[in-house]
């Protein structure tokens, strides 16, 4: 019988012989020194159990994948009011594009762009302070993995990301001028730069998205760190904005809500079966990793999880 494991394991062993491996993002100096084969990946299951294969236990910078813990954050805050300063519209355009913030007042399109991502920092440093902010985002995510104190912010990525974060910045400059940033700037920037550097590696990054596998909930605890309702809403804001200008052809290629980052790294959920973090580094071209999709839309082939599937989903392989 075909099991889960030996799927992984016949996918990292196709990534591993891969030619076209796309290319690092190079203007982050930390970044741009990552090698380029290397591979993991982690899948998570609701009964627990674990599989991972390559390099699913070297830590990498999330990057953009955080941005789902920290509108999750601010969805636990605000909650609907949120909606009046970021839409929930996908933005066809590039991840730090500055085009459509004239057209559309300084609202971003949605919370996974640079724009979007930036007004929810903003929001969580009114609600919590600048310092604070960092602490409390820690505290969200290492309740849900089983090593809590391995997972920290690397400061010196983050440091280099502020001195190299020109377009951010002018973003967040951007936006103050229609009112929709309403902290110092530097002061916005600094947590958004900070949680951007957030350290994990594959296992810790699956077993951080299982409260979205599971609707909300803390698989290790049974304790809710969101609302269904919002955990709902995250699902199909990955599906259809986690991938930037790329996010229709990932939906159409894997069938699964994911969140992608420049460090290489992907977040996907099966909603009430997986959580999947895959990380190779080598980007396509609109800053999603290139092997990492390839890999998801491997595993999605040999299990079913595709939630556009009529049939029903096959189970975890045993």
């Amino acid at each position: 019988m075909t099991t889960l494991a030996s799927i992984i394991v016949s996918i990292a062993e196709e990534m591993r012989t891969a030619s076209e491996r796309g290319a690092v993002a190079n203007y982050i100096p930390p970044l741009a020194r990552v090698d380029l084969n290397r591979f993991g990946m982690a899948v998570v299951g609701m009964d627990g159990e674990t599989h991972t294969v390559g390099d699913a236990a070297v830590p990498f910078s999330v990057q953009s994948v955080s941005k789902v813990f920290s509108l999750s954050m601010a969805l636990n805050a605000m909650g609907e009011e949120l909606w009046g300063r970021v839409r929930q519209e996908p933005s066809g355009s590039a991840f730090n594009s500055i085009i459509q913030l004239e057209n559309e007042h300084g609202i971003p399109r949605n919370p996974f762009i640079n724009a979007g991502a930036i007004v929810i920092a903003d929001i969580l440093v009114s609600r919590y302070g600048r310092e604070n902010a960092r602490t409390r985002l820690l505290d969200f995510l290492r309740p849900l993995v089983d090593d809590p104190a391995s997972i920290d912010i690397d400061t010196d990525v983050a440091r280099q990301e502020r001195e190299t974060g020109f377009r951010n910045m002018a973003l967040a400059n951007y936006m103050r001028t229609f009112g929709n940033i309403r902290n110092v700037v530097e002061d916005t920037l600094d947590f958004y730069f900070h949680q951007c550097a957030l350290t994990m590696n594959c296992q810790q990054l699956a077993q951080v998205g299982t409260y979205l596998m599971t609707g909300g909930l803390n698989p290790l605890t049974g304790e809710r760190v969101m609302s269904e309702r919002n955990a709902q809403t995250i699902l199909a804001l990955m599906m259809m904005c986690g991938h930037y200008d790329g996010s229709g052809a990932f939906a159409i290629r894997v069938g699964l809500p994911g969140k992608s980052g420049v460090g290489g790294g992907i977040l996907a959920i099966a909603p009430g079966v997986a959580s999947i973090a895959v990380w190779s580094p080598g980007l396509n071209a609109q800053g999603n990793s290139l092997l990492g999709t390839r890999a998801l839309e491997r595993l999605v082939q040999h299990t079913g999880w595709s939630v556009f599937r009529a049939s029903p989903w096959v189970v975890n392989p045993t």
